[in-house]
């Protein structure tokens, strides 16, 4: 009996040891990965590292993505020499404000920034600083600085994210180098992350937490950090990746272009990192990684730039060239090339995007029912309207960011062809006149966003969609204007109609239909020629035709204005990171005005994205047929589809044809068009996101619709009627 206790005791001796001795081998795996990752090779598999290199580098940034995109730049020897040479006695440099008390843009990061870069270059063997003692000295000297001076900032993000992010990744990479006094200064500033808070935030602090594990060889913490981060690759939470594969943070909020391109970065940061070891991610969990590229981000993505409307409160310049191309590197380096399906998701990506294409393979229209955001895409053009409701935040102010977006959510529509038509123009836009933005006109200072969660009162927002076609509708009720907006996205046009325009305020009411970059002659259609606008002019009538960078504008039944101007603004008053410095650029505008407080005030006019203005000039109107566009319900019909859109917000009866006669009894959002066997396809949804049926009598026929439940309630049901 004791020589079995024995025995029993040796093995479970044997097993302790050699699961510590595996969890030692992948924590050496896992910080070799670490090298091997962020340490510059000079591979360069996809041509990104080019396309990169061909982007002038930014001065100011705050973006963690940004910070990172520009951590990939090959070496810049001359300003390493300028590193080398102007750092001080005390261990700093004396062109980085360490008393610095901005909340965004905090400058001692750069401190921390600019050691990441001295030990890459210590330990890359692409230059001649290979193991250089001169870097190695410098780089004990500054972190001896940061370690006695502790420079701590008001933004907590900076203290428990930001610097150990950056630091932590010097501490892993420096590691045999560090003294132990350094290493124990090191992990005193880990120990400011803790595992905690929700979505990118909570995956930002377990990573903190996992370097500080690794500098202490502590592979369960390691593991209990990992699995922290996995457990955010899920759908359907609160926050994080949705159904709709839309990405929200900071509440029902849309945030593709910030929390969630930081997630999806970092995502595939760990998919690498964890690679050959028993903590790598599973296919399950690439599989969401992946799809959530696929289904939600190559859509928001147009010749190699992110759409506005998905950049958040982030409107950082050269942000859609940046936010595209961080996408870039995630999706080519997520799963490590060692999953087929992420391989598959980043070619597609990339043959999107890099370079452009002269037609765009990824068409059709698609409305992400949880975020209130549509993106409609042509093969020569693409759309995006953004929206809020009861339901979903519209955007927020924070640290200095977006001091200008109050308006930014309330229907924002972008036209892009070549994809530069908004591309650093927000020091320049008149942010009441955003595009597609129905609000008051007003010389006052911006009002700022509260709370930075301002909602929409309106419950009637959301969109139909057959998958290549569809109509959003937004039920605007905010800052004092009501009003019904809808888009009909066809394959040749966007019909844009507003409704029911009222206000509170004896301020004239403005219904924007662009604001952009000018490019080339604004023109105007009269006397049977194009005419150029000069400065200004207003014009009021039966039928308003303009044209300008390929693409035209048709508006009837209302005052327009057109304009190009020379405007001067500056970039600190939009994100308060940046130096207040002017900058220049012309613009050219179209809007309608609606008068003073407006009571039952309308709007109809046509975008023709890509189309000559000869092609412009003969459009025929006849072709749309606007039923109604009133408070009740918004209906058009196109004889070249043979479909009828309409919102119908109460019920309603409407006789479409001799052939079509509709009697609405559920208010939503309809599509019906006519088949080639003769019968009805009828898509609907439920903009309310209340409903479970839907009725109504197409033709006197009794059509009853049953509608997704839970999560998916907003979405489409189509069925033949």
């Amino acid at each position: 009996m004791k020589v079995l206790r024995k025995l029993i005791i040796i093995s479970v001796l044997l097993v302790s040891v050699t699961v510590q001795a595996s969890g030692v081998d992948e924590l050496v795996r896992i910080k070799q990965n670490y090298a091997r990752m962020l340490v510059p090779s000079g591979k360069d598999l996809f041509g990104l590292l080019s396309i990169l290199s061909s982007i002038q580098p930014e001065t100011e940034i705050s973006d963690q993505v940004v910070v990172e995109l520009h951590q990939r730049y090959p070496f810049d020897l001359k300003k390493v020499e300028t590193y080398l040479s102007s750092f001080t006695e005390a261990g700093t440099w004396p062109d980085i404000n360490y008393d610095d008390k901005k909340r965004s843009g905090w400058e001692p990061k750069i401190h921390a920034e600019r050691i990441l870069e001295l030990v890459k270059l210590y330990s890359s063997d692409q230059t001649s600083y290979y193991h250089s003692s001169e870097v190695e000295a410098i780089i004990h000297k500054a972190l001896n600085y940061w370690f006695t001076a502790k420079p701590v900032c008001l933004n907590w993000w900076y203290n428990q994210i930001g610097i150990p992010k950056t630091l932590g990744t010097v501490f892993i990479l420096f590691e045999k180098q560090l003294t132990p006094v350094e290493k124990q200064n090191a992990i005193t500033v880990m120990e400011n992350a803790k595992f905690g808070m929700t979505g990118q935030n909570k995956v930002w602090l377990a990573g903190n937490v996992m370097m500080r594990a690794l500098l202490q060889n502590d592979y369960e913490l390691v593991k209990m950090a990992r699995d922290t981060i996995a457990s955010e690759i899920v759908t359907g939470g609160a926050e994080g990746i949705k159904d709709d594969w839309c990405f929200h943070q900071h509440g029902a909020q849309q945030q593709f272009g910030n929390y969630g391109l930081s997630f999806v970065s970092g995502m595939s940061f760990f998919s690498g990192l964890f690679s050959g070891t028993s903590l790598a991610f599973d296919d399950k969990q690439l599989s969401i990684l992946s799809t959530l590229i696929d289904k939600g981000y190559r859509w928001v993505i147009w010749k190699g730039m992110m759409d506005v409307n998905a950049l958040g409160r982030q409107l950082f310049h050269h942000a859609p060239v940046h936010k595209a191309l961080s996408l870039a590197f995630a999706a080519s380096e997520l799963g490590g090339g060692e999953s087929d399906e992420c391989v598959a998701v980043a070619t597609a990506l990339l043959r999107d995007n890099y370079p452009a294409p002269a037609v765009n393979v990824l068409t059709g229209h698609k409305h992400f029912w949880q975020s209130d955001y549509t993106i409609h895409r042509r093969p020569s053009w693409m759309a995006s309207i953004k929206m809020a409701s009861d339901r979903i935040i519209g955007t927020e102010m924070m640290n200095g960011d977006n001091m200008k977006g109050y308006y930014m959510a309330d229907g924002a529509t972008y036209i892009y062809k070549d994809s530069k038509e908004y591309l650093d123009i927000f020091p320049l836009w008149d942010w009441r006149k955003l595009p597609g933005v129905t609000a008051f006109e007003d010389n006052a200072p911006m009002p700022l966003i509260k709370s930075y969660q301002p909602r929409n009162k309106g419950t009637f927002v959301g969109a139909v969609s057959d998958e290549k076609q569809g109509m959003t509708v937004m039920e605007l009720d905010r800052a004092g204007v009501k009003a019904h907006k809808a888009w009909v996205c066809t394959d040749d046009f966007i019909l844009c109609l507003g409704a029911g325009i009222q206000s509170d305020s004896n301020l004239v009411v403005t219904t924007s239909i662009e604001q952009c970059h000018k490019n080339g002659e604004l023109l105007y259609w009269e006397n049977a020629r194009w005419n150029v606008v000069n400065t200004k002019q207003s014009a009021k009538g039966k039928e308003q035709r303009y044209f300008h960078n390929n693409t035209g504008y048709i508006v009837w039944g209302n005052e327009v204005v057109a304009e190009t101007a020379e405007r001067t603004g500056s970039w600190y008053d939009v994100m308060q990171m940046y130096h207040p410095e002017e900058t220049h650029g012309e613009v050219t505008a179209i809007y309608l005005t609606h008068g003073v407080a407006p009571k039952q005030g309308t709007y109809q006019y046509l975008i023709l994205p890509a189309m000559d203005k000869e092609n412009v000039a003969t459009f025929n109107l006849s072709d749309i047929r606007i039923l109604r566009n009133d408070a009740t319900v918004q209906a058009v019909y196109s004889e070249g589809n043979t479909t009828c859109w309409m919102a119908a917000y109460q019920p309603v009866q409407l006789t479409v044809s001799t052939d079509l006669i509709l009697n609405i009894q559920t208010p939503g959002i309809y599509m019906i068009r006519k088949s080639e066997s003769g019968r009805y396809i009828i898509n609907y949804a439920d903009p309310t996101q209340q409903r479970s049926v839907a009725e109504l009598e197409l033709n006197h026929k009794k059509v009853r619709i049953s509608l997704p439940e839970g999560k998916e309630k907003g979405k489409t049901t189509s069925i033949v009627g």
